[in-house]
């Protein structure tokens, strides 16, 4: 099988001092049931920021301000597949989500109960790399 490289971009979406989490449908393929950040896979010709915004928008229905990247990094999920994820500080000025069919879930969370939620290798990116420390939102 031929090596493939996935580019995904993915949001730390703020509004009102919470960051926004989504829920992968329990139908999903690859990794059902996670919360994760909204964003998905860059498409050929894109440029980052319309990528970002266009995947935003098919999975929530909001528009957003990108602010800033934040961060990036890689791993395989196979050993002819690798995903390098590159994360954005978005700000948005409505709370109101309409959920693609890729979700069924969402919430509206401050930085300590965000851990409750998200994958152990999420928390540790975002820890080892002080992510939520640059943010002014709520604790919990």
């Amino acid at each position: 099988m031929e090596n493939v490289i996935v580019i995904a971009l993915k949001a730390i979406i703020v509004h009102d001092n919470e960051i926004l989490i989504i829920r992968r449908s329990k139908t999903d393929p690859m990794i059902p049931g996670i919360w994760e950040f909204a964003g998905g896979k860059l498409e050929f010709g894109e440029n980052l920021e319309e990528g970002l915004k266009r995947e935003i928008l098919e999975e929530t229905g909001l528009e957003v301000t990108i602010e800033k990247s934040l961060f990036a990094t890689t791993f395989q999920t196979h050993e002819y597949r690798q995903v390098v994820i590159i994360i954005y500080l978005c700000f948005t000025d409505s709370k109101e989500i309409q959920l693609s069919f890729e979700h069924d879930d969402y919430k509206w969370v401050g930085k300590k109960e965000l851990f409750k939620f998200i994958t152990k290798r999420m928390a540790n990116d975002l820890k080892n790399n002080h992510i939520l420390d640059q943010l002014d939102i709520r604790e919990d």
